[in-house]
């Protein structure tokens, strides 16, 4: 397991991965991404802490506009894990109000608008001056899940995949994300990749 784990961070690493500020149009309109963070490393590499990927076709450009660009976290479950670290780590009662669904008018009544607004450049700040990332091109969206999973897996039952004592993920009240390492909740120790799932990112990428 291991060493897929790093055969994957190898060839992840040797990839151009982008700072923030990057232009979403100069990537390809599918694909998967992983991100790097400041201060992680794994397999005497950076460390991967996110996979991931879209649904729609052509929309991976707009998925990481909602990522990175936008202060809202209404369309970004990614947004909403680092913000939820972010005020649990401060004992922040607004955690509460953070972590309701502010996309039902209902719930987006009840929460504090300024509050929120703030949280939200807050988010941004963090992850435009502490993520890079890299995208390869995938065209086909069965592959593009597969893959993902796949990958995430992999490196979520990775015994070297450890994150650093300073990792602001393990601030999250979310257990899954303590546990792993990863800012996902979904896909963790499922199927890992063999070897002809190596073979097709090469390929890919």
């Amino acid at each position: 397991m291991s060493q897929l784990c790093k055969q994957v961070h190898t060839l992840f690493s040797a990839k151009q991965a982008f700072p923030f500020p990057f232009n979403p149009s100069k990537f390809p309109q599918n694909g998967i991404y992983v991100l790097f963070e400041d201060g992680e490393e794994a397999h005497g590499t950076k460390r991967i802490v996110r996979v991931g990927t879209h649904t729609g076709d052509g929309h991976l450009r707009l998925r990481l506009r909602q990522h990175f660009m936008q202060d809202s976290s209404d369309r970004s479950g990614f947004r909403k894990m680092i913000g939820s670290a972010i005020l649990h780590r401060a004992g922040d009662p607004f955690l509460a109000q953070w972590e309701q669904d502010s996309t039902a008018q209902a719930d987006k009544e009840k929460i504090d608008s300024k509050r929120l607004s703030e949280v939200g450049k807050m988010v941004t700040d963090y992850m435009q001056k502490h993520f890079q990332i890299c995208v390869i091109e995938v065209k086909e969206k069965d592959d593009r899940l597969d893959l993902e999973s796949k990958i995430i897996s992999t490196i979520s039952r990775c015994d070297e995949c450890k994150p650093s004592t300073g990792w602001l993920g393990s601030h999250s009240p979310r257990e899954k994300i303590r546990e792993s390492g990863l800012w996902l909740t979904n896909e963790l120790y499922k199927t890992q990749l063999v070897e002809s799932d190596i073979e097709k990112l090469k390929i890919y990428s």
